[in-house]
């Protein structure tokens, strides 16, 4: 059969619909770019947000009137079933947990409803391009107020060393460059099984090749974990330089009402001890305003931390209450009190971001080109992680080139290429 697959959301989400594509296609079914030329039309859904939620029922509705099976799978499957079963009852769903049976779903004639908790297996392999998007976890160890995923996800469940590593040295040894390993926290990574984050690094590391890993979002007290040996394992030059640690709130009361589980100072200290071993290294956070408790005051010193850590990039998010969780039903902020705060912090971090991204022009770093640029040219990667957006020059994708950074705004760099870096002059 000929299917159609769109996933939204996190890298985790989009690695499980590389899987799912992956089963369908040793199952002998097709994958097509379009709905019309599709048998079976499959959603794979992300609901972290109610803005989110909103969109992917909208995106199901769209696709009612083509009278084909749909399939909605992802966490808005996972979590929130109900919704789907009033758009129609005809949906098919499968659970993140049990995406493993897609093409049991797929083939049969009747809508089922895979959502049980369900131990995976499989992990996607590499099929092509540049980047491979590698989950290393299911779940976390998290009970956050605010979250909606765990529900969706469940409890961590890591995948055995093994596998990952096995699957990262083909995809190496097919021409992949980037290796992002995702979860929804990495550095929880092995806690069940007695394998950590820092070990798993290091036996990837050791894979042959030029090639570059991106560690994704990690808490701070999982980090805090295993702070020395992460870092450690941060020094080899297969890893970025860079690190995504959420820290939400600049209060301890309000980390206290979000149920987190560490303070601003852990926070603080595994980001200060990155920096002193790698100045150079890319913080990236998450921070939501408008949470319930969040007093004026406690704002404030989320903007006094920002100023103070200064990070890279902010993902700033409005507050908006998910079913199912603690704080659906605790007293909310209004909603314009909510806006004004997401506007005060995204111009913050805007004004931080382009103040980081100016001392870069002038400079000349090495770059790994992953992609071609949504609006033309190609989109490159430094050492940090930084995008940097070139004028299109043919057969770089997947190159490692030096670049001359000539202008930045609050995001991203802009840059030319000065050199391709020729690695076997490197090896030797």
């Amino acid at each position: 059969m000929r299917v159609y697959l769109a996933s939204y959301g996190c890298t985790a989400n989009r690695a499980d619909g590389n899987l799912m594509a992956e089963l369908l296609r040793e199952a002998g079914h097709s994958i097509v770019s379009m709905p019309d030329e599709a048998d079976v039309l499959i959603v794979n859904t992300c609901t972290v947000r109610s803005e989110t939620e909103r969109q992917m029922v909208a995106q199901i509705r769209e696709l009612l009137p083509l009278n084909r099976r749909i399939i909605v799978t992802g966490c808005l499957a996972g979590a929130e079933p109900g919704i789907i079963r009033k758009i129609s009852r005809e949906i098919s769903m499968v659970s993140p947990q049990a995406i493993e049976r897609i093409v049991e779903a797929v083939e049969s004639q009747n809508p089922v409803y895979y959502l049980l908790p369900e131990i995976r297996h499989r992990i996607p392999h590499f099929v092509n391009g540049v980047r491979f998007m590698l989950p290393v976890a299911e779940g976390c160890r998290g009970s956050c107020a605010f979250c909606i995923v765990r529900i969706a996800r469940g409890a961590l469940r890591s995948y055995p060393p093994n596998k990952i590593i096995e699957a990262t040295a083909s995809a190496i040894k097919s021409g992949a460059k980037e290796v992002e390993l995702t979860a929804q926290d990495t550095a929880s990574y092995g806690v069940d099984i007695g394998f950590r984050l820092p070990k798993l690094l290091e036996e990837i590391c050791r894979i042959g090749g030029r090639f570059l890993i991106r560690v994704g979002m990690m808490n701070p007290e999982s980090a805090l974990e295993i702070l020395d040996p992460l870092i450690q394992a941060y020094r080899s030059e297969k890893v970025y330089k860079f690190l995504h640690i959420p820290v939400q709130s600049g209060d301890d009361d309000v980390l206290r009402l979000m149920r987190r589980k560490y303070t601003v100072e852990d926070f603080k200290r595994v980001v200060n001890a990155f920096r002193e071993v790698f100045p150079e290294i890319v913080i990236a956070t998450d921070v939501i305003v408008g949470f319930p408790g969040e007093s004026e005051e406690a704002f404030k010193e989320t903007c006094k931390l920002l100023e103070e850590i200064r990070p890279d990039k902010v993902h700033v998010a409005r507050f908006t209450a998910r079913p199912h969780t603690k704080a659906m039903t605790m007293s909310q902020v209004p909603e314009y009190v909510k806006k004004e705060r997401s506007v005060i912090v995204s111009k913050l971090v805007a004004r931080i971001g382009l103040e980081i991204n100016r001392n870069l022009v002038g400079r000349t770093l090495e770059c790994l080109v992953v992609k071609p640029a949504l609006y033309g040219g190609l989109e490159a990667r430094t050492l940090s992680y930084k995008p940097v957006f070139l004028k299109d020059c043919n057969g770089l994708i997947g190159r490692f080139v030096k670049v001359r950074i000539t202008s930045a705004d609050s995001f991203k760099l802009f840059g030319e290429t000065v050199e391709e870096i020729n690695l076997r002059q490197l090896a030797e």
